[in-house]
């Protein structure tokens, strides 16, 4: 049953942290301006007054009624999420012998996902301040990461021959792509995806005109310097550029981990898994900028990043694996 619950934990925050990409990318992140309920309400139908006077008002706003249920249900999937978490930290405490392993990892991941239900609450009432979407995305996916190892611990695992020259390039892989993810979470909560439409060069040039002064400041409104002002064209350029460059880092180092692995027969399969998902992400962070961020582009390429970061995770712990 553990074993079962902690797959399920796996998949299920998989769902919600996509989910939260599809509301923050539809602008729907701020569709119920409080929380945790809807104006105070338990969920959109009790607030449909408020919803509808303040739509009335500001017709192209952040509310709406698709808007506030977009945000409530991701509300709901997220509180669920928490209560899995907390029935697999209470197992893990409870039948400790039984599973043979110490039950330090689930009932860390517990604290973690409540520290992330902070950072939800914190995402709207701070009006979507970049360092906050930011962190409640990097949030999301150290619970995917966290959760596929409880789940990789799961069962036994047969030893991996020729798994120690790839441990250290493994983990600097998982590195690799946990700072890309971030960089990418950056790009979309200061919304410079659009800001190059052109590709390979971005703005006509293959290193167009930037400021790196404000453009990765952390204690700044959306959309402002820390003074105040508004971020430049040239700011939001170089958020989106430093994002293409590591796209670049992250595919040849990648990549080149695949097939070595590959080559040297380790993993096989799991090289191969990785591999694609890498082109994949590849290919529609590219689509994003040809085709102008198209919602469902933009939000597969969240779900591939959080699959790829999956993916590391499994390679990471086979390696590691001594019996």
């Amino acid at each position: 049953m553990f074993r079962k619950l902690a797959l399920l934990a796996v998949v299920w925050t998989l769902c919600v942290v996509v989910l939260g990409a599809y509301v923050r990318l539809s602008d729907a992140g701020l569709g119920c301006p409080d929380w945790p309920g809807c104006y105070g309400k338990a969920t959109p139908i009790h607030a449909v007054d408020e919803i509808l006077a303040a739509h009335a008002e500001a017709p192209h706003g952040p509310v709406s009624m698709a808007k506030a249920w977009k945000e409530m249900v991701h509300r709901y999937l997220a509180s669920a999420l928490g209560l899995l978490v907390l029935v697999l930290a209470v197992m893990a405490v409870k039948h400790r012998d039984r599973l043979r392993q110490s039950p330090l990892l689930a009932v860390s991941i517990f604290f973690v996902v409540c520290f992330q239900g902070a950072l939800g609450m914190w995402t709207v009432t701070k009006l979507l301040k970049p360092a906050i979407v930011t962190s409640h995305l990097i949030g999301g996916m150290t619970l995917v990461a966290m959760l596929t190892w409880l789940a990789l611990r799961q069962r036994d695992w047969a030893r991996v021959e020729r798994a120690g020259g790839f441990r250290l390039a493994a983990f600097v892989g998982l590195l690799v792509v946990s700072c890309q993810i971030i960089l990418g979470g950056w790009v979309s909560t200061n919304y410079a995806a659009v800001v190059c439409t052109d590709f390979p060069t971005c703005q006509g040039a293959l290193v167009p005109q930037m400021d790196f002064r404000d453009a990765f400041h952390v204690l700044r409104e959306l959309g402002q310097t820390p003074e105040g002002e508004l971020l430049s064209m040239a700011n939001l350029t170089a958020i989106h550029w430093l994002h293409r460059l590591g796209a670049l880092v992250t595919f040849c180092f990648i990549g080149i981990l695949s097939w070595r692995l590959y080559a040297q027969g380790v993993l096989r399969s799991l090289a191969l898994a990785i591999a694609g998902m890498l082109l994949l992400q590849v290919g529609l962070g590219i689509s994003n900028v040809v085709f102008h961020l198209p919602l469902s582009v933009a939000v597969l390429h969240n779900a591939g990043a959080a699959m790829l970061l999956l993916l590391m995770v499994v390679l990471n712990y086979r390696l590691a694996q001594r019996r």
